[in-house]
């Protein structure tokens, strides 16, 4: 009953609405900057892959680092602090996933995410659950790896 509310409330939120517009003016600004267009063509060929950036790995990265990550710092004593509108469990959960970005991204892109990740997780904090935080992430990534390929 509770998630019933919190969806219902995050379609009439503006702030959740400015995200997800935000999304294509970043797309264009990514294209303006001269990064390759791969476009729906890439996405064709490899469906499984497409399907793995976009959905798999946005609900996965999501449940562990928001989910369990943020969601422990929250009963620590970072738990009561924030910086701004920004829990401190947000701010060291995007650290963390930042950081584990180095992995498989370049340094550049690795520290890119930080600002996503503070969104997506301020979301999380928001509405106390993981819906919101899911869904713009699948957004984000099924619209850059759609656009811009792997």
């Amino acid at each position: 009953m509770a998630h019933n509310f919190a969806i219902s409330r995050l379609l009439t939120d503006r702030q959740f609405w400015l995200v997800v517009v935000a999304g294509p003016f970043f797309w264009l600004s990514l294209y303006s900057s001269g990064t390759a267009v791969t476009g729906p063509d890439w996405v064709s060929e490899n469906i499984m892959l497409f399907l793995q950036l976009a959905l798999l790995y946005p609900v996965v990265e999501e449940m562990v680092f928001r989910g369990l990550v943020q969601e422990g710092l929250w009963k620590t004593r970072a738990g009561r602090l924030s910086i701004y509108c920004i829990s401190m469990p947000n701010i060291l959960t995007s650290i963390l996933f930042t950081l584990f970005h180095f992995f498989n991204h370049s340094p550049a892109w690795a520290v890119a995410v930080i600002f996503p990740s503070l969104v997506f997780g301020y979301f999380r904090d928001r509405y106390n659950i993981l819906i919101p935080s899911i869904i713009l992430h699948i957004f984000y990534n099924a619209g850059y790896f759609f656009l811009f390929g792997n």
